[in-house]
């Protein structure tokens, strides 16, 4: 598609509303799963190192967690 002008453009040959409109909402969408994907990552780093310590503190230190994981 080609315009005329900028204002041309903008206007979307008058469906701007509902152009502009959806770009709008999927970005909103996009920046919220973003937020999303950060907080579970967040969460799920936090709950690792939980078990992580538990299971140190459960097997007998440091050094026997350490060989559970190798």
């Amino acid at each position: 598609m080609q315009w005329e002008s900028w204002s041309a453009f903008w206007d979307m040959g008058g469906f701007a509303p509902f152009v502009w409109g959806s770009y709008g909402v999927t970005l909103l969408l996009v920046v919220g799963e973003l937020i999303l994907v950060v907080h579970r990552r967040r969460d799920t780093v936090r709950r690792l190192l939980r078990l992580r310590r538990a299971s140190a503190a459960g097997a007998g230190g440091r050094r026997a967690f350490e060989e559970i994981v190798e």
